[in-house]
């Protein structure tokens, strides 16, 4: 008898010890509850980590803090503890039950509400009492009461078994979002009277929810969601119950818990009063932000690869009829419309598949880079005399008889140039690009012609007013030598989507395509008869293409840096963005891509010298590059928290813009330097 209770003795020691730290388990017919602590003792600590768990039988459930349409949430009376100053408790990410009409929010299952024990006196025993009443509901609804007491001795503390599991749901407690990628970008009212939330995810978010408290009791619901972007932008719209609450929707700030599976973000904010006018008006208005930023787009650095066939399309109609230049003028114009309706269906089917939209996305396929490429080289062999690119009899009778190209090649010039023309983005451009992505395929189309409008609106002058076009210089001699300038143009875009065809696709793919541009301006130099100057010209193209291939893929060195900035720039990421703000830097985030022309024109001309440089290298900066040549899903969801879906974009973040500032399209010195500043002050 002795040695069998001796070891019954032993092998309770274990059992016990896996419990310690945890109260007796009070059960029922739907479930049981219990305290559980994170350490077996107190030890030196003044806090401690605990929690109330629950195992709930299945089809039962308890309720969150805002329970919803009916219900109440867990409460517990701590009388009777000893050494207890307070206890705060946590509720980790809530279900929605919808039932019969009714919204409820709560938990199945098993679950752990944290708790935080604050002690009159650190490093002394504690003493719990814990009187806790909660309701269990299936499609009946039983109230439950139990008594729990957990003791934990003043001595040297270790991990209980149960601190994992506290930990985990500790871990869906709802924070602001910055830890989970989470960004409230507004609240606001609608002119319906219901309430629009905007929020941005990083990664997607696939089922989100949205619960809406507020100290009145003003109930909500259950909102609409839009998912937008492949759920990296939802849209949650919501309608208070009526007789609940006091006052207005704008009487008191709201609590936005926005949940997805266990991942969770909480805010308080106020609610902005809806935006003035209808949608329609919106909507007229910014197609004029859009016909503004498509013309616009003709003056940025962007259109240097096209300005060869704009020159050329201009001075071809030097002399001709008035009525030729007019319809020549207005097929190119047609041809930049329909390209910006081909960019438009294309916006709409990529976001109707789940994947995100941008502005000038096109350059980071390489499939795209390599028709570039030979298309391109065609065109520069074509303007150096190699070869004359005839169009059909069909689509040269087109426009009749005095119209030597044809409709057909004016348009397919004007789409052409439209394609070369959008990897950057232009002041008003971007605003209206982002207005148009964040709704519906209507307003996409509506905002797209209008920038096509915009861009072709220099077209539409000269067929309006084609003795502009006749008075110039009618062609001759002199053309040779601007053909071979023009040509040259085009040769260096070549080169420069080479480049960036291998920062995308690798070093196999630039060099052969570089490769191909070799063969292509070697056969047409050997095939045709050239004059010397041709033939000299040819030399120095196949060379240079024979340098392009040869680099192609080679480490590219940091072109244009200076040498005491190469090692400031930092890869984006939004922890380090938080971080650093957190720590009070001053922080410049940098969105670029090789292909962005104007990127690099704000970079040589404003980042990179002066006293934005100078200022970079201070020890409170930190200088942020997000390199978007290729697809990047955080970059995109990154731009979309501002509302852009295009760059350049650059923003400035510190101790007085926490939330960030962002400039303009076309970076100014004094521009960059006002936002530095204001960053540093605190708000």
């Amino acid at each position: 008898m002795a040695a069998m209770a001796l070891a019954g003795i032993v092998l309770a020691g274990p059992a016990r010890a896996v419990e310690a730290g945890a109260s007796d388990w009070v059960r029922n017919d739907q479930g049981g509850v219990r305290l559980i602590s994170a350490v077996s003792a107190v030890g030196d600590a003044s806090d401690l980590q605990m929690g109330l768990e629950f195992h709930l039988k299945p089809g039962w459930k308890i309720y969150w803090r805002s329970p919803g349409d009916a219900g109440f949430p867990p409460s517990i009376d701590w009388k009777g503890s000893d050494n207890l100053a307070e206890a705060v408790m946590s509720w980790p990410a809530p279900h929605r039950f919808s039932v019969s009409g009714m919204e409820t929010m709560g938990y199945k299952d098993n679950v752990v509400l944290p708790l935080v024990i604050r002690l009159n006196d650190a490093g002394q025993a504690v003493s719990l009492r814990a009187s806790v009443d909660y309701l269990t509901c299936d499609v009946l609804c039983v109230p439950q009461h139990a008594d729990l007491a957990l003791d934990l001795p003043a001595s040297p503390t270790e991990a209980t078994a149960h601190a994992h599991l506290i930990s985990r749901f500790l871990a869906q407690v709802p924070s602001n979002g910055a830890l989970q990628g989470l960004t409230l970008v507004s609240s606001r009212a609608t002119e319906t009277g219901s309430l629009k939330v905007v929020v941005t995810a990083d990664p997607p978010m696939s089922n989100p929810d949205l619960f809406i408290e507020r100290a009145d009791q003003l109930q909500f619901a259950k909102p609409k969601v839009r998912l937008q972007m492949g759920g990296r932008r939802v849209v949650f719209e919501a309608t208070p119950v009526p007789n609940t609450g006091e006052g207005d929707l704008f009487d008191k700030p709201l609590t936005l818990t926005v949940v997805d599976g266990a991942r969770g973000m909480e805010v308080v904010a106020d609610v902005a009063q809806a935006e003035p006018g209808s949608r329609f008006s919106k909507t007229f208005a910014m197609l004029g932000i859009a016909l503004l930023g498509g013309f616009i787009l003709n003056l940025m650095p962007c259109v240097l690869p096209v300005l060869s066939i704009k020159v050329l399309g201009l001075i071809g109609h030097a002399g001709a009829a008035r009525a030729t230049i007019r319809t020549g003028f207005l097929a190119s114009a047609a041809g930049i419309v329909a390209s910006f309706l081909i960019l438009a269906v294309a916006a709409v089917s990529v976001r109707a598949a789940g994947s995100a939209v941008g502005w000038g996305i096109q350059f980071q396929q390489p499939l795209f880079l390599v028709a570039m490429v030979v298309v391109i080289t065609l065109f520069s062999a074509n303007l150096f005399g190699f070869f004359e690119i005839g169009l059909p009899r069909w689509a040269g009778a087109v426009g009749g008889s005095g119209n030597r190209q044809g409709l057909v090649g004016h348009f397919a010039s004007g789409a052409f140039a439209t394609l070369l023309a959008t990897p950057c983005s232009a002041p008003f451009l971007g605003t209206a690009v982002g207005f148009a992505l964040a709704r519906g395929a209507p307003e996409i189309f509506a905002i797209f012609i209008a920038l096509g409008l915009g861009m072709a609106l220099p077209y539409l002058a000269i067929a309006a007013w084609p003795q502009l076009a006749q008075r110039l210089p009618r062609p001759g001699r002199w053309m040779i030598g601007l053909r071979f300038v023009l040509g040259a143009v085009l040769l260096a875009t070549a080169g420069w989507l080479l480049v960036v065809l291998s920062a995308e696709a690798g070093l196999r793919a630039g060099a052969i395509i570089g490769g191909l541009m070799l063969v292509i301006l070697a056969v047409l130099s050997a095939r045709h008869r050239l004059s010397g100057i041709a033939r000299v010209v040819a030399v120095v193209l196949v060379s240079l293409a024979a340098v392009v291939v040869s680099n192609t893929g080679t480490p590219r060195p940091a072109a244009g840096i200076p040498a005491d900035l190469k090692g400031v720039w930092k890869p984006f990421d939004r922890e380090t963005l938080a971080r650093s703000v957190a720590d009070g830097k001053v922080v410049f985030v940098d969105v670029t891509a090789d292909w962005c022309i104007t990127c690099q024109v704000n970079k040589a001309a404003v980042v990179y010298r002066g006293k934005v440089a100078q200022s970079l290298t201070a020890p409170d900066v930190v200088a942020l590059e997000a390199d978007w040549t290729r697809p990047d899903e955080a970059i995109t969801a990154y731009l979309a928290s501002f509302g852009r879906y295009g760059i350049p974009f650059n923003a400035v973040y510190g101790p007085g813009a926490p939330d960030g500032i962002a400039l303009p399209e076309l970076l100014t010195e004094d521009a960059v330097m006002e936002a530095l500043a204001k960053a540093r002050k605190p708000s």
